[in-house]
């Protein structure tokens, strides 16, 4: 296995070399590869699911509620006759439900990981396990997922994990000291700090790789603002009547269409010569809406220390150890 370069991409140059335009129609033939997308039932996974099967991908639909699961089964069935998808059940807020989706993995090797499921701005929970559950379910869960299926992804020729960040990261103030709610509890600060540490987990899971020589490229994406139910429903659907209805106005009038949303992982999981350690994000105004395109002026993908922090934290609380060689963390960044 060959060592992937690091991502090295502005803003301009990434644009010179691509259409104004970047749909699912650009995306090369996936027969042959095998992918698993969390949360495929509904918004962005659903998408980024149907369009990987709709250009030959088999892909498995990792979802929470099998009867959510199941729906969404039968109507990518109906819009992509002759689909090979699947589903297994799994709940990234409960560790066991994830070993188990571990262990009863039956494919072989992997060519890519979806991680797109999580929660947003919910009232203050805790998980099964105990763990705050934006946190939990956003970051633990993700972290737990990809080490316990990595080594069917090693096994693969040329794999990928794709972790859905946010363009919510950017404003985050994270605190190591603060991350299972320790303290004070603020849903929107707590769930943009579990997004940061997406962005943290995949560019240490890159640099990780690097270090052991291999093949492995971890990305992450930012859809932008995004029309899903991940406001509205779950934990969110107990907010009440006005909470609903002024969140669907504001999710349908400023938010952009859900397949608009899943450009950038879709553009993650397929595009050739993307580098690993990539951040693949909208390319308008704060990442809001526009064109996937690499950038990599976040400090987060710089601020290797507190990756590295925040790494054995996880390995700590969940119990998982990658099976790659221990990475030496770089001096301190800006967190």
């Amino acid at each position: 296995m060959t060592r992937q370069p690091r991502a090295r991409f502005s803003r301009p140059a990434a644009r010179r070399d691509r259409p104004a335009v970047w749909t699912p129609a650009a995306l090369p033939d996936q027969s042959g590869r095998l992918v698993v997308v969390t949360g495929a039932n509904s918004g962005i996974g659903y998408v980024t699911a149907r369009e990987l099967a709709r250009r030959g991908a088999r892909v498995v639909l990792a979802c929470r509620s099998r009867q959510r699961g199941l729906e969404a089964l039968e109507r990518l069935r109906a819009e992509v006759p002759g689909a090979r998808v699947e589903l297994r059940r799994l709940d990234l807020a409960d560790l066991s439900s994830i070993r188990d989706f571990a262990a009863g993995w039956e494919h072989g090797p992997l060519d890519v990981l979806v991680n797109n499921a999580g929660i947003a701005m919910v009232p203050f929970a805790r998980t099964v396990d105990g763990f705050e559950s934006q946190f939990g379910t956003n970051h633990l869960g993700t972290f737990a997922l990809t080490g316990l299926l990595l080594p069917r992804l090693l096994a693969a020729p040329d794999p990928r994990v794709v972790t859905v960040s946010s363009e919510g990261q950017r404003f985050a103030r994270f605190d190591l000291e603060n991350l299972n709610a320790e303290r004070r509890y603020r849903a929107a600060f707590a769930y943009v700090q579990s997004k940061r540490a997406n962005l943290y987990f995949a560019s240490e899971l890159q640099r990780r790789a690097d270090r052991a020589g291999l093949a492995l490229r971890s990305l992450a994406v930012a859809p932008g603002l995004t029309r899903t139910n991940v406001l509205t429903g779950g934990a969110n659907g107990a907010r009440g009547r006005w909470y609903a209805t002024l969140t669907r106005l504001l999710v349908r009038y400023a938010f952009r269409p859900t397949p608009e949303g899943a450009k950038t992982s879709l553009y993650a999981a397929t595009v050739p010569d993307l580098p690993g350690g990539s951040y693949i994000v909208p390319d308008g105004w704060f990442q809001l809406r526009g064109e996937p395109v690499p950038r990599d002026r976040e400090r987060a993908l710089r601020d290797a220390a507190t990756a590295h922090r925040l790494w054995r934290l996880s390995e700590e609380l969940t119990g998982v150890r990658y099976p790659l060689p221990p990475a030496t963390p770089g001096p301190v960044g800006d967190a």
